[in-house]
């Protein structure tokens, strides 16, 4: 027993138990940071390609729209609508994939740029470590991704026009509503209206006036 006023001193077992507890803490926390790091980057890749199928997707639509719009404000032939909607489709998909391929091309030279920069300033084994880990945009990915969303989104008012062949007010009609209804959000909404409707307007207006 021990005496009065005195303490106990720890024993070796209870110290490398300490320190073995301490140990599992510590590598516990780096690995969850780490997880941390892998899911935050994780979701930044997936943010971006959800923001080229949006763009891509939206762009088809209210594009594609507006132009059968355009020819079909001045000229009443289906088949006029549809190949006019063909090409748009074609240079559309093609002008997406190249503006979205440069861009992100150019996003991923900034962050390698950046990063090459940190990893010379600190000089560290740790910091570089961890900068070779992180992940790169894809540019080739975010521009099929673009191009794919982009086709997918014209096709939806190709359908439309295509399947209705003789009623012509019918079918400018119809070609609108399909693009307003796969429209994503109410200000995309919005600005396809007045896409369709300044694109309609302004070609019923050269071509009624003959220039």
């Amino acid at each position: 027993m021990a005496a009065p006023g005195t303490c106990e001193q720890p024993s070796l077992s209870n110290k490398k138990m300490a320190i073995h507890v301490t140990n599992d803490i510590e590598r516990s926390d780096i690995t969850q940071g780490t997880m941390n790091d892998d899911d935050e980057f994780d979701c930044s890749q997936r943010a971006q390609l959800l923001r080229a199928v949006v763009l891509g997707a939206n762009d088809g639509l209210v594009s594609i729209a507006s132009l059968m719009m355009g020819v079909g404000a001045v000229k009443d032939d289906t088949k006029a609508m549809v190949l006019t909607g063909i090409a748009g489709l074609v240079a559309g998909a093609c002008s997406m994939a190249i503006g979205e391929f440069v861009s992100v091309y150019t996003q991923k030279d900034v962050e390698l740029a950046q990063r090459t920069r940190r990893v010379r300033k600190n000089a560290g084994h740790e910091e570089e470590t961890t900068n070779q880990r992180l992940k790169l945009p894809n540019p080739l990915q975010a521009a099929i991704a673009s191009a794919f969303a982009f086709t997918i989104g014209g096709v939806v008012p190709l359908l439309a026009a295509a399947f209705i062949r003789r009623q012509h007010t019918l079918r400018l009609a119809v070609v609108a509503a399909a693009a307003s209804l796969a429209l994503s959000s109410v200000r995309v909404l919005i600005g396809g209206w007045m896409a369709m409707a300044i694109t309609f307007g302004l070609t019923k207006l050269i071509g009624t006036t003959g220039l």
